[in-house]
């Protein structure tokens, strides 16, 4: 089904209203969280706080006021049922980074994705502290702060500075993605560690890393930023270099020169 883009640009708007709604929400809890607030859920990693369910209240209100025809799969609290193999639904993370929120850092984030079946249609990551909105649409291209935004033109991984990220259970498996870091580390110019994958892809969006990768992931952690990569220019697959990327656990994005040496080096 191709969609309008009068229906595009509105639910660009949603999410953005969505996202700052939820962002207002994040930066009133953030340096007051108390150490009875912090939980953690499959991992002891894997932080959860009272702001991360809030933040999600706060889209959810939202996407169920302006949309609410529409299905939320969202981290904390709200999965609604697949009704059809198309239907458009909405992925939320409310808090992207949480650790990072814990401990006062500022790169956390609110991504909010929407699709058709497997299709991205929209995709904001919002950086409260940090006062960016990254926000995209299908056709639209990719702005910061509704200024566009293209990839670097990086084209060799002896320039590239690159991002990644490590699961929470890394202990326990089989692929930790600590082999994959090393192989890359000795030949790019630099790796970040950022610990949002929202913002990173959005910094690759923007032209500000040239490349990322990382394995399992959620739906939630890239349904937004892998359209931002894809609408300013970048290439978005899965490890193998297929489509499997939104529910497949792994994530490659990049400016197009590097895709195919980033794959070679990837194992997963």
């Amino acid at each position: 089904m191709s969609e309008r883009t009068d229906d595009l640009e509105r639910w660009k708007s949603v999410a953005v209203e969505a996202a700052h709604a939820a962002g207002r929400v994040l930066m009133e809890h953030f340096g007051h969280i108390a150490r009875s607030d912090v939980g953690s859920k499959s991992a002891a990693r894997d932080l959860v706080t009272k702001a991360d369910v809030a933040s999600e209240r706060a889209v959810v209100a939202v996407l169920r006021r302006e949309c609410p025809e529409h299905a939320i799969e969202a981290e904390e609290e709200v999965r609604d049922k697949p009704r059809a193999e198309d239907e458009l639904r909405w992925f939320v993370d409310p808090l992207d980074g949480t650790t990072n929120f814990v401990h006062q850092l500022p790169t956390f984030s609110v991504s909010i994705g929407l699709y058709r079946g497997a299709t991205p249609l929209v995709g904001v990551v919002h950086a409260p502290r940090l006062g960016e909105t990254y926000a995209a649409r299908a056709g639209g291209g990719t702005s910061v702060n509704g200024v566009p935004v293209r990839v670097s033109g990086c084209e060799s991984l002896r320039d590239a500075i690159l991002a990644t990220g490590f699961p929470y259970r890394r202990e326990t498996l089989r692929c930790d993605n600590v082999d994959n870091f090393r192989r890359f580390i000795l030949e790019v110019r630099d790796i970040r560690r950022m610990g949002s994958a929202a913002l990173d892809l959005a910094w690759v969006a923007a032209g500000r890393m040239d490349g990322f990768w990382e394995l399992h992931l959620a739906p939630h952690d890239v349904a937004a930023g892998a359209l931002l990569v894809r609408e300013s220019g970048g290439v978005v697959s899965d490890a193998d270099g297929g489509e499997h990327w939104l529910r497949g656990g792994h994530i490659v994005a990049c400016v197009p020169a590097l895709h195919a040496e980033m794959l070679g080096k990837i194992g997963h």
